[in-house]
């Protein structure tokens, strides 16, 4: 997002966070009703441009939220879209994918009080690991033919009973509803988005053998002072590292394995 957009996400972001410090709001309920909307206004293109067309005010946009919304959902979802709607977009769709990042975000809340914000964010590394290691379960996962409602049933096969309920509920609605994404890319943004609910980085730890308690401390400890941040690691196994780590942050990877240095010493001679 750009310009208008990026700042109208970060004044909804902040509505967000107002309601999840009201512990008699229902998060759980909020993110449904928010994907609801989300789903709307992605199919209904006309209505989404009525309601960041520049030309029309605020207050007249929020109006017909609450027309729209009225009896459909609740008072804290009807408030929450008003003001989104009431804010300037850079374009419609950007109204839509904020609106979306938003129901993710509810979910996280309610995984957040339930003491599950971790247990979420790891099951959704491990379901992406899951999915890039499997190609058969990722052709059925984002299969253009299949309907929703059997991709949902699938997933349910999959994590039901075995993953948090808000884990299975995010990559549901992803595999519903993937608006031109990725699975991968969908999964990692949801990662990103349950480790800035502690305003943590992700960082992907790669090594050949599984790291120690001891060790990950160490290594979270060393990467919380590099980027004065807390960090959350995500543990990933790869024979073929060697030894040592490979540590990828965002785009920034930072490698320490002696499969690395090897390759390092072998450009080195061919030079």
């Amino acid at each position: 997002m750009s310009g208008a957009s990026r700042e109208a996400r970060a004044s909804a972001r902040e509505r967000l966070d107002a309601l999840a410090d009201n512990t008699s709001v229902d998060a759980a309920k909020l993110a449904e009703e928010l994907a609801a909307v989300t789903a709307l206004l992605d199919r209904e293109v006309s209505l989404r441009r009525v309601l960041t067309d520049p030309a029309q005010t605020g207050e007249a946009k929020a109006e017909l939220v609450r027309r729209l919304l009225g009896g459909q959902v609740g008072g804290e979802t009807a408030d929450l879209v008003a003001g989104m709607v009431r804010d300037r977009w850079s374009r419609s769709r950007d109204l839509v994918d904020a609106l979306e990042e938003l129901a993710a975000g509810a979910d996280l809340v309610a995984a957040e009080r339930a003491g599950a914000l971790d247990d979420v964010e790891d099951e959704l590394f491990r379901f992406g690991r899951i999915v890039g290691s499997t190609p058969e379960l990722r052709a059925a996962l984002t299969d253009k033919v299949a309907g929703r409602a059997a991709k949902a049933a699938l997933v349910g096969e999959l994590l039901g009973g075995r993953a948090n309920p808000v884990t299975e509920r995010l990559v549901v609605r992803l595999v519903a509803q993937p608006r031109g994404r990725s699975l991968e890319a969908g999964l990692d943004a949801l990662s990103k988005l349950a480790a800035d609910r502690r305003d943590r980085m992700v960082a992907v730890v790669t090594s050949a053998v599984p790291l120690s308690e001891a060790q990950k401390q160490r290594l979270g400890d060393a990467l919380a002072t590099l980027y004065g941040r807390r960090v959350h690691l995500n543990m990933d196994i790869d024979p073929e590292v060697l030894g040592g780590v490979q540590v990828r942050i965002g785009d920034e990877i930072i490698n320490g394995s002696i499969a690395d240095r090897l390759a390092e010493a072998e450009r080195r001679m061919a030079g």
